[in-house]
């Protein structure tokens, strides 16, 4: 099985999506590292990608989940934004074996949480734009991200009715 943790900038993909799949024994990837050099560099000075600059990294992400989804060593927890419906589309390679986890919370606690980080090239100036182009999908697991971590998990387990492993 595959889970894709979505939601904007700030909503804690990374930090939530590491901790489901170490309590799951699972495998975690963070669709970050699949960016190309020049989309990080156009997002790190406030650009926005257009769908024609993020479909060669969307078919990336498609790849790795085909490969998980094949490889049957166990399951897979990709960090991903798919912001729009037709990229959860683009990455929906086996509906029966893909969960969706959409983590939102506030625009004041995304934002908060933006500027409050370092290290990562999305500057706190792109949420804006990413809560424009969020289509909020429907018939997923949504969790609200509020709450520590480890609560946003729990809810996450819950709401796939998936046991932890360790």
């Amino acid at each position: 099985m595959v889970i894709i943790v979505m939601g904007v900038a700030g909503a804690g993909k990374t930090t939530v999506g590491t901790r489901l799949a170490r309590v799951l024994g699972w495998s975690f990837r963070d669709a970050d590292e699949f960016h190309s050099a020049e989309s990080i560099a156009k997002m790190a000075a406030g650009g926005a990608l257009t769908d024609e600059e993020r479909a060669p990294w969307l078919e990336r992400m498609r790849q790795v989940i085909q490969r998980a989804l094949e490889s049957g060593e166990g399951g897979l927890v990709l960090a991903c934004s798919a912001l729009k419906a037709a990229y959860r589309e683009r990455l929906t390679v086996d509906p029966a074996r893909q969960r969706w986890v959409y983590l939102h919370g506030s625009r004041e606690l995304l934002a908060q949480r933006l500027t409050a980080r370092s290290g990562h090239f999305m500057p706190p100036s792109q949420l804006d734009n990413q809560l424009s182009v969020l289509e909020v999908p429907a018939g997923v697991c949504a969790v609200e991200v509020s709450v520590p971590p480890d609560e946003v998990v729990a809810r996450i387990l819950r709401g796939l009715e998936l046991q932890p492993s360790v």
